[in-house]
Order: structure tokens, then C-alpha cells, then sequence
């Protein structure tokens, strides 16, 4: 007769199987999402994103992010948001953005994304966003560059465009229509060129004709 722990240990062998499954199956990891970089006029606010893929529900118990901002590659990173287990997603005191940052993402669908008001030039440089979100065995970091300018481009004079455009349209317009002009001319010359020879051709024979009958007369 078989004991209790005997008749249990398929259901035990049957969870351990499930979950080297999902060990093998690519849950242990996750992917970030975000730009590799965004343009942002001076004065605008701007939103820089990032979300997250993953195999697992987030538990708030154990999930973990911030953003940090760096200068350059080489410089340290400062961090200006992270996420509390009681608070939620918050700014971190920050000289460099006061309060000029705010959470702008939405947790329950993977949204890390915050929004920047009033960019400065010295705004510009690396934006780091790192999430754990854990049984995934790893961190997911995602980065972007910043760039700040100081004016948008001048828009392209729509009134050149087009004076090109139709000039451009007018001078292919007369080229084929002198082409043609020139194929028809052509094909009439050689539609006359034509006639006269069978002109000429009719006239010989006939004059052949004349002479031959001439000689058959006495």
C-alpha cells in the first residue's frame, strides 16, 4: 500500500516540470522600451517615455524603479524618481528639475513614463530608466538622449516649391510636345518620300509600257 507522500509525489514532479518550463521558456528576463533619443524645444514640456515588457504580473511588495539623469556617460548618475512600496512612483528632490518632473505612466500597464515641464539646455544629456520586477531574474534598464534646441527649423517656402514644380512640369510639358511634333513631321516626310517614289515608279512603267508597244508596232 502506498503512503500519503508516495501518492503526492507525481503532483510534486509535475510542479517542478512547470517550472523548469518556465525557467527555459524566457520569463526570467524582460525587455524596456524607450527611444534612443528626443528632441525637445526650449521652454516646452516633453514627455519621455518608458515601459516594460514581462512574463509577470508587477507585485508591489517586491517591485522596484527609478529614473536618473546624467550629464554624460561619464559623469555620475543622479536620480530624481523612484518608486516606494506605500507612496507609489515619486520625485526625488533634484536640483537640477525642482519640481519640473512628474510621473505621467500608468503601472498597471507597464508605463514608467514621466513628463518634464519648462526644458532648459541644461536639461540635455541621459536619461536613465531601470525597472525590477521581480521573479524576473534581471534589471531592465532603458536609455535616452535629451536634445534641447533653442529654435525649430524654418519651414520650407511652400510658393518656390511650387514656382519649381510648374516650371519643372512646363519645360517637360514642351519637350514631349515637341517630340511629338517632331515624330509627325517625320513620319509625314516619309509618308511624301513614299508617294513620290511610287509616283516615280508608276511613271517609269508606264513610260516602259509606251515604248515597248511602240516597237511591236510596223
Amino acid at each position: 500500500m502506498s503512503s500519503p507522500a508516495q501518492e503526492r509525489r507525481p503532483g510534486v514532479q509535475l510542479v517542478s516540470a512547470l517550472l523548469l518550463l518556465l525557467s527555459l521558456s524566457g520569463c526570467s528576463s524582460m525587455d524596456v522600451l524607450v527611444p534612443s533619443h528626443i528632441n525637445a524645444l526650449n521652454g516646452t514640456t516633453i514627455k519621455i517615455p518608458c515601459s516594460f515588457t514581462s512574463c509577470y504580473k508587477m507585485d508591489a511588495s517586491r517591485f522596484a524603479m527609478n529614473w536618473t539623469y546624467q550629464e554624460s556617460l561619464n559623469v555620475t548618475e543622479e536620480m530624481f524618481m523612484t518608486y516606494y512600496r506605500k507612496k507609489g512612483v515619486v520625485p526625488v528632490r533634484s536640483d537640477q528639475f525642482g519640481e519640473r518632473v512628474i510621473f505621467a505612466g500608468n503601472l498597471d500597464k507597464n508605463d514608467l513614463s514621466i513628463t518634464l515641464s519648462d526644458v532648459q539646455v541644461e536639461d540635455e544629456g541621459i536619461y536613465n530608466c531601470y525597472v525590477k520586477n521581480p521573479p524576473d531574474r534581471n534589471q531592465g534598464h532603458g536609455v535616452i538622449q535629451l536634445i534641447v534646441v533653442t529654435e525649430l527649423p524654418p519651414p520650407r517656402d511652400s510658393t518656390i516649391a511650387v514656382a519649381i514644380g510648374a516650371s519643372v512640369g512646363g519645360a517637360l510639358a514642351l519637350l514631349i510636345l515637341s517630340m511629338v511634333v517632331v515624330k509627325c513631321l517625320r513620319r509625314h516626310r516619309k509618308q511624301e518620300l513614299i508617294s513620290e517614289e511610287k509616283m516615280e515608279e508608276e511613271g517609269k512603267l508606264e513610260t516602259e509600257a509606251l515604248a515597248e508597244e511602240g516597237t511591236k508596232q510596223p
